[in-house]
């Protein structure tokens, strides 16, 4: 009997491939790609193991890996693969949400907030960051000659991923 062919469908009958850009596509499929180690279409423990290896981390636990292929309905080939980070990525926040969040800091609508006054609010309040967490948000995201933190370009890049132009 012939393995059946992956569903190209997800639940509610949207197709898989509509719910990213073609960029992102080619982005997932050049990931996929260097993780499909023995290039036989699908992702296995082997290939797992692999990339682990590849990425520098040797003695990944048989039972890690195999947590790891069981979140698959089947064999991961491309489809899979897609489905599954579209199922992930369902849960975050759309742009408006986080936007809407910074905007409370923001009570005059400018676009910006002072990096010292944010530092300190994400030090200090609720789920706290470190100073490394700071560090790092400010490398990725240095606020301007003024320092003001574009929290609206922030919020773009959480969600698309680039900068705009």
């Amino acid at each position: 009997m012939a393995p059946k062919k992956a569903k190209k469908k997800i639940e509610g009958g949207s197709n898989v491939f509509s719910m990213f850009e073609q960029t992102q596509i080619q982005e997932f499929k050049e990931a996929f790609t260097i993780m499909d180690q023995n290039r036989d279409g699908f992702i296995d423990k082997a290939d797992l193991r692999d990339t682990f290896a590849a990425l520098g981390r040797l003695n990944v636990k048989n039972e890690e890996l195999e947590n790891m292929v069981k979140e698959a309905p089947g064999p991961i080939n491309f489809t899979v693969f897609l489905t599954m980070f579209g199922e992930k990525l369902k849960g975050t926040d759309p742009e408006e949400t986080i936007l809407n969040a910074f905007k409370i800091f923001d009570p005059e609508g400018k676009g910006h907030i002072k990096a010292d006054y944010i530092k300190e609010m994400l030090m200090t309040q609720a789920d706290r960051f470190s100073q490394e967490e700071i560090k790092q948000m400010f490398a990725a995201f240095p606020p301007d000659v003024s320092g003001n933190l574009d929290y609206k370009n922030l919020c773009y890049v959480i969600t698309h991923g680039e900068e705009k132009d």
